[in-house]
């Protein structure tokens, strides 16, 4: 009676650490990053307009508190421009379903009419693309930067992280996560809006997250003192992180003035 009772306890223990690592699960949110391409001066008045009095404002009403609106720092020189736009959603039958319920919100049609309605040969853009992303499990949700400086001087910073292979990249992501990086992120205050997986995009296996500043010097100082903190020389020297990224890419971005981040 006492083993049945003993092993019982051991299934009943089980099932709730079960039952409760799948509820933390689902309160992983989900991001669309969209990446607009563009190259003209209309096409970006377009895309701003469109954001910032059609497609946020119905997206607040249809449930997603909050919408982040970026233009890279290198679209100064570059020939093609990049707008990135980051949108949370609960679940992932949320993130699909919000088309349809765009598509029936009068307001929005009203006030994106003329992105909506752009004729074949004034498209608003060249082209867009949209990454899917899963957020860390011990960072499940984003965070609003606690910054105090005007939005046109503050620097974002989205990193992007491939693995040489599924295995390694599953290391980098344990780094992040169980290894303590982004509780050393946190400590140092890099004020980072979220972390992620990459579970479809172009580029994969593949993490990506975004650091806020309120400018350059602020950006180069705290990655300095992270670089020279003893937590980070410790961890970026255990064996098994070795090698987990073959590929980094570092966009740096200029918030809107109406982004929710």
């Amino acid at each position: 009676m006492r083993n049945f009772l003993k092993q019982y306890a051991t299934v009943c223990i089980a099932l709730f650490l079960s039952f409760a690592a799948t509820a933390k699960d689902k309160k992983r949110e989900y991001y669309e990053l969209k990446v607009y391409h563009y190259t003209s001066a209309s096409q970006e008045k377009a895309i701003d307009t469109y954001l910032q009095q059609a497609l946020i404002p119905a997206l607040h009403r249809n449930g997603v508190s909050s919408v982040g609106a970026f233009k890279a720092v290198a679209n100064d020189t570059a020939a093609v421009k990049s707008f990135y736009v980051l949108i949370p959603f609960g679940s992932l039958e949320n993130m699909t379903g919000i088309q349809k319920k765009l598509d029936n919100d009068a307001a929005y049609i009203s006030a994106g009419k003329d992105y909506i309605d752009a004729a074949y040969n004034q498209a608003p853009f060249t082209r867009f693309e949209s990454i899917l992303l899963h957020a860390f499990h011990l960072a499940p949700e984003s965070s609003k930067p606690n910054l105090k400086g005007p939005k046109s001087e503050r620097i974002y910073e989205l990193r992007s992280y491939e693995g040489p292979t599924e295995k390694l990249y599953r290391k980098k992501v344990e780094m992040f996560n169980e290894g303590g990086e982004i509780d050393l992120f946190k400590r140092l205050n890099f004020n980072a809006v979220f972390y992620s997986e990459v579970i479809a995009g172009s580029r994969m296996p593949n993490l990506m997250y975004m650091t806020t500043f309120e400018n350059m010097a602020d950006r180069d100082a705290h990655w300095k003192a992270f670089s020279d903190d003893a937590f980070w020389k410790k961890l970026s020297a255990m064996p098994e992180y070795k090698n987990t990224v073959s590929k980094s890419d570092i966009i740096f971005l200029h918030p809107t003035e109406y982004s929710d981040y």
